[in-house]
Parts: C-alpha cells; structure tokens; sequence
C-alpha cells in the first residue's frame, strides 16, 4: 500500500509539472502505470513471431505450415509491427512525461539509429554472403532470388541506395520498415500523449489515402517497397495506442459472446480462403469476385481483411492467454520468451540463417526430413544467440525487465 501510495503521488507530480488537461494527465498517469508492469506474453508473441518470420522466409519450407500465414490473411510480420509499437510506447512514453519531449524524442531516434545500424551491417552481411555463394558454387540464379542483382550490374550504386533505405534485397523488408517508423515516432508519441484517438484517426486517413492513391517508397533499381510504411505506420501506430490504454477500451467494448462469434467465424472463413489458395481446387469453388479480392493477400499495403484478422487474432490471444497465466513461468517457454526479449538479434539471425537454411536445401536433397532439421537447427542457433546476447547483458549490469530499466522487448 505504501509503495503504491508514493507511486500515485510521483504520477501526481508528473502531471502537475506537465501543466496538461485532466485527459491527457489520465493519460499521462495511465502509461506510467501500464509501463512499470511487464507482460511476459508480449516477448513470448514477439519469439514466436521470430520464429515463424524464420521459418516463412525459407522458400518450399514444409514446417512454415504451421506458422500464423497458413491460419488466415495474417501472418507473423504484422505480430512483430504491432509489438514494436506497442513496445516503444510502453519504453519511449515515460521518458517524454518524466524528462520532456527532446529527452524523449532523443531517445526514440537513437534506437531509430541502432535500427539503421543493424540494417546496414546485415545488408553488408548478406551482399557478401549472396556474392560469395554465387561466386563459390557457380549459382549465379541466388542473386537474381534474393534481389542482389545489382551488385554485379551496378556495385557503388546499389549500396548507395542500400545506405538510402532503397534496397529490395529479400527478407530485409521488416527492418527496413521499422526503422522508418521509429524515426517518426517521436511526433507520433509526442501526440499520442495529448490527443491520442485523434492520432489513431490521423493515422487511419494516412492508411485509406495511401491506399486510394498508391502512395509508397521507391526501391532501387525500380519498383517500391515490399511493405508500404504509408499503410503499415497503421498497425505500428495501433500498437502505441493500445499500450497507452486502447486495449483496455477495446476490451472493455467487445465482451458480448456475439462478437466473439462473430470473430471466430471470421477466422474460419480466413482459413478456408488460405487453404483454397493453396489448394487450386479448393480455389476454384470460391466465387471469382472472392477470389480476386482476397486471394492475392495484400501484404504490400496491409489489406482491410489483414488488419482485421490480426486484430480478432490478437484479441483472441489475449483472452485466451491472459497475463497471470501460470504457463507463462514454464520452462518450455523459456526459449520463446528469451528470443522476444532480444528481438533484433534474434531477428537478424533468423534473416542470414533463413538464407543459410535455403541455400542447404537447394544444393542438397531437399526431402521434408532435411527440411524439418534445416528449421530446428535454426531455431536452436536462434535461441542461443538470444541467450547469449541476455547473458552479456546481465554481465554489464543491465536488467532485462522493465520494470528495473528500459528494457522492452529488444526495441530500447
């Protein structure tokens, strides 16, 4: 009682020397509050996401059955978009309340930088990988596979546009996303905080007009982004918001069993839809209109059907999974929640071994038992290098928890 008496009276002082109106201070209080409460089950998402965006990248990889893009429109690159938002807010939100908005915003744009970095070290990583395979065991096609055909056409220029963010080298899209929408998001935040469904519905107007006039980023040599940030800032944004007490409106607004039925027949009609596409003859009972609608999976601007299959989705998890559930402390879980506590490595990772694992697969027999030790293989190399990067950090003194530091999910 104590402890929570002197809580509440620092949030009080929080907010009086912010000056702000009694909604944004609630607000203000409210994230205080939900950040120095740490939620096992957002690093176990994001270590499951790591694992399946792994396993998807591996082309004609049986075991990416299992992942979340065979159960609907949805997949494991909008889990990991969606906590990385809602991460920064939880790590960014109380450093603008406590220390003011350049702090903050500072802050946020170094991570943004440490995006970038690692960005451009795996790109360096993979360019050389690439080459050095294609060169190696004469299979000049792995360039042309992996969008790494510039390097033999055009070398400087390709790493210019590389250094520019303009790459389509394959599979490096999610970082290359994140690090354009963390280094938006100290406005974003700095709004969140005072007008916060106005900003949910500013960024929805950026996702509907993106979409109705195809705005996007141009990639080098040609095209535009795999992942069009003008439509995916909405599942980042999202994310934020419901960090900073969305989730509970949301929550509190669908508890009828008719929304929940309602979503559960949404799923199952996503994954009939899924498994039609995969299936040509379950494709052709669909009606055509359906089938052009839906079938072609709009991931590059985060299709309406998408977003409403992760958001039934994440719903569902969370009720089903909910935040004091004992299995959460069960050791079998252990390697999913430490690949969600470090995050970008473990995501790095996964991007060489993924290309590491196709290239086995390509030169060797290729058979379903290759393709099932090719991914547990990764996934273990995966887990180590995140228990690894947690032991190093406990040996320099910084806490993994939240509560302790400004640890969140690998996104600090």
């Amino acid at each position: 009682m104590k402890a929570h008496a002197e809580r509440t009276s620092c949030i009080r002082n929080i907010t009086r020397q912010n000056a702000l109106p009694a909604r944004i201070n609630d607000m203000n209080a409210n994230a205080v509050l939900v950040r120095n409460a740490r939620d096992t089950r957002l690093y176990l998402f994001l270590g499951l996401a790591n694992w399946f965006i792994f396993l998807d990248h591996i082309p004609n990889n049986v075991v990416s059955w299992i992942t979340l893009r065979s159960l609907g429109f949805s997949g494991a690159s909008d889990v990991f978009v969606f906590i990385m938002g809602y991460a920064a807010a939880l790590t960014y939100a109380p450093i603008m309340l406590e220390r003011g908005t350049i702090v903050g915003a500072t802050r946020v744009l170094k991570r943004a930088w440490q995006l970038y970095a690692a960005f451009i070290v795996l790109f360096a990583i993979y360019a050389v990988s690439i080459g050095d395979v294609a060169t190696r065991y004469a299979a000049p096609d792995i360039i042309y596979e992996f969008n790494m055909a510039g390097l033999l056409d055009d070398p400087v220029r390709t790493v210019a546009h590389g250094l520019l963010l303009q790459s389509k080298a394959l599979n490096l899209d999610l970082l290359q996303l994140a690090v354009v929408l963390m280094a938006c998001f100290p406005i974003v935040l700095w709004l969140m905080l005072r007008l916060p469904n106005v900003t949910l519905a500013a960024s929805v107007g950026l996702y509907l007009a993106a979409r109705q006039y195809q705005w996007t980023l141009s990639a080098f040599p040609d095209g535009s982004w795999y992942l069009d940030p003008f439509c995916w800032q909405l599942l980042f944004v999202l994310g934020a918001w419901c960090a900073l007490g969305g989730a509970s409106r949301i929550l509190a607004r669908l508890r009828s069993p008719a929304w929940a039925y309602a979503g559960l027949a949404y799923l199952v009609f996503a994954f009939a839809v899924t498994m039609a596409a995969r299936f040509p003859a379950l494709g052709d009972m669909l009606p055509t209109w359906l089938h052009h609608v839906l079938m072609a999976n709009d991931r590059a601007n985060l299709g309406p059907y998408r977003l409403l299959h992760f958001g039934i989705m994440a719903l569902f998890a969370t009720r089903l999974i909910p935040k004091n559930w004992p299995g959460l402390n069960s050791p079998a879980l252990t390697p999913l929640i430490v690949c969600g506590e470090q995050a970008l490595p473990v995501f790095c990772a996964g991007v060489f071994l993924s290309f590491t694992g196709h290239f086995i697969l390509v030169t060797g027999s290729g058979s379903v038992v290759q393709q099932i030790m090719v991914s547990l293989s990764g996934i273990v190399i995966m887990t180590l290098v995140a228990s690894y990067v947690s032991w190093s950090k406990r040996q320099d003194g910084q806490s993994l928890a939240p509560l302790n530091g400004r640890a969140s999910l690998g996104i600090r």
